[in-house]
């Protein structure tokens, strides 16, 4: 975090997440209001120039519109970790009966199956009256 980064930036914050980092910076208009910049950056590879860049994308978010962009944003991510336990709640399911299905069926294809009943002492007195 820093504060007084730039000419017109008045605060600025950075989160590192994987291989792209958010920069959000609160800027100052000519008329004095604030507002905030989110940029998405990402290092990427150019292989028709042989180096590396950045990708970079930008929102500006005016003050009139930070609670209604809160609010969708507060929505969305509860959204997201509400349908996101129920996918995997599903998920556990399914694999659960996966294996339960796949014990089922190897049990009753055993059960068809003609084997004897033989055991290792069956195998060695076998041996001795040939012998």
């Amino acid at each position: 975090m820093s504060e007084n980064t730039g000419r017109n930036e008045i605060y600025a914050n950075a989160v590192r997440a994987g291989k792209r980092t958010y920069f959000f910076d609160v800027k100052e208009t000519r008329k004095g209001e604030y507002y905030l910049t989110l940029t998405e950056s990402k290092r990427r590879f150019s292989k028709e120039q042989g180096k590396f860049f950045y990708e970079k994308h930008k929102l500006f978010l005016y003050k009139e519109d930070f609670e209604k962009f809160t609010d969708a944003l507060e929505d969305v991510i509860e959204f997201i970790k509400t349908r996101q336990e129920v996918i995997e709640k599903t998920h556990e399911k399914d694999e659960q009966k996966k294996q339960e299905d796949s014990e089922k069926q190897d049990n009753e294809s055993l059960k068809g199956s003609s084997f004897s009943n033989l055991s290792f002492d069956d195998l060695n007195s076998e041996e001795n009256k040939t012998e």
